[in-house]
């Protein structure tokens, strides 16, 4: 089993080849980091006819917008009433009608821009794996109806047949949803970005941000660009010393294992419809499967530096409570990505100096969330307009005890994993 993102290596998109950044450059935009909030950003400005200059420390993608699942979801993490009571009521009704939306935008973006990603529209399952998570997606069901949502709940038979396994009772379908190669959706809107005018550059990792009389200067290894107006889109992988946004999230994980491709004879009862899915355990497995019919589960927490025997252990124990009738799986590859966690499971949207703005906290929803954050930037940037944005820009206090929440959070994903590997949980 190879340590290797099955999402850049099956990207119909290909890597786009971009130059580093070199010499004193200037725009009237800095972007710093190249996944979907950034290249939604910089995409957004250079087709309202700003000149935007996007920094890149790797290539694209290198970060989480290239390595999650791939699911193109609505909304946020918790349900819209509890988006109420975290965020209040008028901005959580904000965030819900806008977030609501955030996949017809996804999707009209790689309509407009041609983007080849392997999308698909039939929805996503939330599934429900007992009593307490089938009143859960009660729960969900009744608020996102109340609102309009077309959502519903698929019971025995009904679910059975989406899902593929008789081991769920009741699952969620929500039609908004759909699925993609994100790997490939990243590399896309960087294309997209390039074609309308954005100047990009990878291998540009920014070194620091510095005032310049009434703009900003971000430096890098081989040059530096002036600008008035800077946006960080670093979000899980904001890491230097220098980057406030660091201080307003706590890294978690995500690892993903993928099989070999299996044939429709085989395996295409499971998720027939190629919607993504994942349950309603505290500590979730995800699954689906892309275009050439592999299975990929996954879940939160580390899989790098984990042996392959542990990975191999984990995957076919929820294989083989899920999907038994696939007998022994041929496990390919395994990858992990960074997910940006906030206590209260929202989002961060505010300007940690005049003239700078940032994103971060998506708690796994990055694929919607980074693309609307990124157009309402645009916006907010050319025309002082923040409307389309999920919530207005406000001030933000750093985490406390950030260490403490990820040492947590990471160890009780390995105790609930080493449980289902030696079959004391499922």
């Amino acid at each position: 089993m190879k340590a290797q993102c099955l999402w850049h290596e099956t990207s119909p998109e290909p890597c786009l080849e971009l130059p580093a950044l070199e010499g004193r450059q200037s725009a009237d935009v800095i972007v710093v980091g190249a996944g979907i909030t950034g290249l939604s950003t910089a995409l957004h400005l250079a087709e309202a006819g700003t000149s935007v200059a996007l920094i890149e420390a790797g290539e694209i993608p290198s970060g989480g917008s290239g390595r999650n699942v791939g699911l193109v979801n609505a909304g946020l993490w918790i349900p819209p009433d509890d988006i109420c009571k975290a965020l209040g009521e008028r901005d959580g009704e904000r965030a819900n009608a806008i977030l609501s939306e955030a996949p017809s935008e996804v999707f009209a973006l790689i309509e407009r821009h041609g983007i080849e990603c392997q999308a698909t529209r039939t929805g996503t399952l939330h599934l429900a794996h007992n009593a307490k998570g089938e009143q859960e997606l009660s729960r969900r069901v009744e608020q996102f109806q109340q609102r309009g949502a077309p959502v519903e709940l698929l019971e025995e038979e009904a679910c059975w047949r989406k899902v593929g396994t008789r081991q769920i009772r009741r699952a969620l379908l929500d039609r908004r949803a759909g699925t993609l190669n994100p790997a490939a959706y990243t590399r896309g809107m960087a294309r997209a970005a390039v074609a309308a005018g954005a100047s990009l550059f990878t291998q540009s990792p920014a070194l620091g941000i510095a005032r310049e009389g009434d703009a900003w200067r971000v430096t890098t290894p081989q040059g530096s660009v002036v600008a008035s107006q800077v946006v960080l889109a670093t979000n899980a992988y904001s890491e230097e010393d220098w980057n406030q946004v660091r201080r307003h999230f706590f890294p978690g994980c995500f690892f993903q294992v993928a099989s070999a491709p299996l044939p429709d004879a085989l395996a295409g009862d499971i998720l027939p419809e190629r919607q993504g899915a994942w349950d309603t355990r505290l500590v979730l497995s995800s699954m689906r499967r892309d275009a050439e019919g592999r299975l990929i589960l996954g879940s939160l927490g580390r899989g790098e530096g984990r042996p392959a025997a542990y990975l191999r252990c984990w995957a076919d124990r929820i294989q083989r409570h899920y999907f038994p009738q696939l007998g022994k799986v041929d496990w390919e590859c395994h990858w992990t990505g960074k997910i940006a966690f906030t206590p209260d499971h929202t989002l961060r949207l505010f300007e940690p100096a005049p003239g700078i703005l940032a994103a971060t906290g998506y708690n796994g929803r990055g694929i919607t969330t980074g693309t609307v954050v990124g157009k309402g930037f645009a916006r907010y940037l050319t025309q002082d307009d923040d409307s389309q944005l999920p919530l207005p820009i406000r001030s933000s206090k750093p985490i406390p005890a950030k260490p403490l929440w990820s040492s947590v959070y990471e160890g009780g994903f390995t105790l609930y994993h080493a449980g289902q590997c030696l079959r004391v949980l499922i």
